[in-house]
């Protein structure tokens, strides 16, 4: 069962964002020091619509804390064992980085100026990146507990090919 936490720290100009999901319904991580994590995602996703807190149990009797966002959430545990595994190689099996959608690029401009706040260290960006596909813009950082992760804002349509539902801009088979 859930529990709601307090919105009482998040910007009262905290919002439902319009950000397009893509039917991912949540990921969790597993972090060294969860109040750091916490105070970390909160702060940096907060303004992008993130606006809430909710603890569930997990599996093993610890507590998740689900930060919940446009269309998803991302849980967040605390390590039984904080040393292990750090520094995290994300070349080795599991996550290689986690990327969040801006609404818009303003969104995506003032939340990589939030990453100097929040001490993250900053591996790219924020700039165009047209290797990807025209229109790109991103920022790539590392969480608290050296996580790859990106912000990212993409022109509206860039993306519809894949919202497409089957048969749907194909030619017609007789």
């Amino acid at each position: 069962m859930s529990r709601l936490v307090s919105n009482a720290s998040l910007p009262r100009s905290a919002t439902v964002s319009a950000v397009r999901s893509t039917g991912i319904h949540h990921v969790d991580l597993v972090v060294s020091d969860l109040d750091r994590s916490l105070a970390f995602y909160r702060v940096l996703l907060g303004p992008l619509g993130w606006h809430g807190v909710s603890r569930s149990p997990g599996e093993r009797g610890e507590t998740i804390h689900y930060l919940y966002g446009p269309g998803s959430t991302i849980g967040l545990r605390q390590a039984p064992d904080p040393g292990a595994g750090l520094p995290v190689d994300r070349y080795r099996i599991g996550l290689h980085h986690l990327c969040f959608e801006c609404e818009t690029r303003e969104a995506l401009d003032e939340a990589a100026g939030r990453l100097a706040e929040l001490g993250a260290t900053v591996t790219d960006g924020p700039r165009a990146f047209p290797e990807y596909r025209p229109g790109y813009h991103a920022v790539f950082f590392l969480d608290p507990d050296g996580l790859k992760l990106e912000l990212v804002w993409t022109p509206p349509g860039t993306y519809d090919y894949q919202r497409r539902r089957p048969g749907e801009g194909e030619a017609a088979r007789g």
